[in-house]
């Protein structure tokens, strides 16, 4: 009888835990929306607050669709506002150089998928992967300055096949060293991620000279998050419906693919993963490339929003990130989250920061309700662990 009882309230737990999984995020941002909506009326409600609102979340939402991924399959990134950064540096660098718009812009993407990509290595234990690029980059300008520096007028060879060869020596050496000697060194995400928010961050800061860097002339890449005079643009500015298509993409892959039923593997039970044939330490190294990618839009989207390069800017987005994704539904023990959720959280903090801004809060209050919220996702995240368990 004990049993048959037990039974029903297990099947209820498990079902308020789904529903909570599923509806909590989208019921927690109309509740706040409302609250808004009844403290301010008019003011807050109209469609050109909302869609300051969606552009406020353009950003931090474009890099936490990677995020979800890294914190699905159980890890984490704090580095991810360092890599928007060197990301919007890169791109005023390009075109301050004469580099067509487009071809910048894929150089920050392409400077935040490498910086995803040393990530990633780095957490499946391939140390030498990471090191071999900037120890082939030390050894070609030591071999070039030395023989400029000893060569003088007398240096009837041109340098630059000894540097260049010097440096494919060293590379291959280092990636040897790594592949037989090494073996693997798996280190934790937290403490990669931890190291190298500061040294993207200072690698934006020592690629601009401690400043910011304008580029010489405006390019379409400046109106990216403004309303355009026709098409869609006049709707929605550009960098919002990046936001949505790269969702869209995301949720996917996440739900469609191979790959995407593997992250969600690696994440729920790594053991058993690893048992039933999953490449684990391959689908950590894409999962924190994509990641990369994404931070290297969202520096598209900041380098937009601003018109410059800054090494300082997004400092302290990667708490907003893992927020979104945390009070979206994700859990920080992995195997779960989705992409509506991340959309919901990053939106429902905007709403908050914009809501407070109309009431004439101090920015203090802000956070310590933005403060409140993160906690209050941590906590259901908890107890929907605990109606798994029980």
């Amino acid at each position: 009888m004990a049993q048959s009882q037990r039974q029903p309230l297990r099947v209820a737990s498990g079902w308020f835990a789904a529903a909570l999984a599923r509806l909590g995020p989208l019921a927690g941002l109309a509740a706040v929306w409302l609250l808004f909506a009844a403290l301010k009326g008019p003011d807050f409600v109209r469609w050109d607050n909302q869609r300051l609102m969606l552009l406020q979340t353009a950003v931090v939402g474009t890099a936490a669709i990677g995020a979800t991924l890294i914190i699905i399959a159980g890890g984490i990134d704090l580095s991810v506002g360092s890599t928007i950064a060197l990301g919007t540096v890169v791109i005023a660098m390009l075109l301050r150089a004469g580099v067509d718009p487009l071809w910048a812009g894929l150089g920050g993407v392409g400077a935040a998928a490498l910086s995803g990509l040393a990530i990633g290595s780095l957490v499946i234990g391939h140390v030498g992967r990471v090191a071999a690029l900037p120890v082939a980059f030390a050894v070609f300008w030591t071999v070039r300055l030395a023989a400029l520096r000893w060569g003088g007028e007398h240096w009837t060879i041109a340098p630059w096949p000894f540097d260049l060869f010097a440096a494919a020596a060293a590379f291959l050496a280092v990636l040897a060293v790594d592949r037989w000697l090494l073996k693997r060194v798996p280190l934790s995400p937290f403490i990669v991620t931890l190291g190298l928010w500061g040294a993207w961050r200072g690698a934006a800061k020592g690629i601009a000279g401690n400043q910011a860097v304008y580029p010489d002339h405006a390019t379409w890449l400046d109106r990216l998050m403004q309303l355009e005079s026709d098409g869609l643009g006049s709707v929605l500015p550009f960098g919002v419906w990046l936001l949505l298509g790269l969702a869209v993409l995301a949720a996917l892959i996440l739900h469609y693919t191979r790959f995407g039923r593997h992250v969600y593997a690696v994440g729920s039970n790594e053991s058993a993963a690893r048992l039933c044939g999953v490449g684990v330490e391959r689908t950590k190294l894409l999962v924190y490339a994509f990641a990369g990618i994404c931070a290297g839009i969202a520096g598209v989207l900041q380098f937009s929003f601003l018109s410059m390069g800054d090494p300082t800017t997004a400092d302290g987005y990667e708490l907003k990130v893992i927020a979104a994704v945390v009070i979206g539904g994700a859990s920080l023990s992995g195997g779960e989250g989705g992409i509506l959720g991340t959309l919901v959280g990053a939106f429902l903090m905007t709403v908050v920061d914009n809501g407070c801004t109309k009431l004439g809060l101090d920015n203090w209050v802000q956070e310590i309700v933005s403060g409140a919220i993160i906690v209050s996702a941590v906590v259901l995240d908890r107890l929907r662990a605990r109606s798994r368990t029980t």
